[in-house]
């Protein structure tokens, strides 16, 4: 009876160690691998992403400016080019001073002066208060078809009518017209567009009484 269990107990012990190696090992539970931290940049490449960045910056920045100047350029050399209007009067032999005859005219070789309008503005007399006040010349005739402007070399007459706005007796002018200064302003369009306007004021004009007759010339 005894040696029925002993030799029970041994099956048993040899059904658990088989069982045992046949499970194997217990399995141990599978872990992530995490990816590497990145390189850490030292301060050499720092130094020279930043001197990257700046050398793109300043060639940005110098680009802009050559960009910038040549529209600068572009637009003063149109300038330059623009025709002024060049204004003259006639001598003044009897009347009034300010009921002269001026003549303005294109000295331009290549550009016209479209559109043209004249105005005559009265600057200053001195010792009257008198604001400087611009009046549209009248009288004004052009030498060319159109009637509207003058091509190159061609001119126009007009007259400005101070004496409705001064209002002293016709025989005070010439008194008055040595104390007063005078300028014109021209309009018209810019050559080659046309949709915009160009303005320009003349320098101031005085009664030259020093020429016989006298007359309206620029001041020095």
């Amino acid at each position: 009876m005894a040696t029925k269990q002993k030799s029970k107990k041994k099956t048993d012990s040899k059904k658990k160690a088989s069982a045992v190696s046949k499970s194997g090992p217990p399995r141990q539970p599978r872990t992530r691998m995490r990816p590497p931290p990145p390189p850490t940049s030292t301060l050499k490449q720092e130094l020279m992403v930043m001197a990257r960045d700046g050398a793109q910056s300043l060639e940005r920045l110098f680009m802009t400016l050559i960009v910038l100047m040549v529209i600068a350029g572009a637009a003063f050399g149109a300038w330059s080019l623009r025709p002024v209007p060049s204004y003259t009067s006639d001598e003044v032999k009897d009347g009034s001073p300010f009921d002269v005859t001026f003549t303005v005219e294109n000295k331009d070789s290549w550009f016209a002066l479209a559109n043209l309008k004249v105005g005559c503005v009265l600057d200053h007399v001195r010792a009257s208060g008198l604001p400087p006040t611009l009046l549209e010349a009248t009288d004004v005739r052009f030498s060319s078809r159109t009637g509207t402007g003058l091509e190159p070399g061609e001119s126009a007459t007009f007259t400005c009518p101070f004496r409705s706005l001064i209002g002293h007796p016709i025989n005070d002018d010439p008194g008055i017209a040595q104390r007063s200064e005078i300028y014109f302003q021209a309009k018209y369009d810019v050559p080659l567009i046309g949709s915009i306007r160009l303005t320009d004021n003349s320098t101031p004009f005085f009664l030259n009484t020093r020429l016989l007759p006298p007359r309206w010339t620029k001041k020095p």
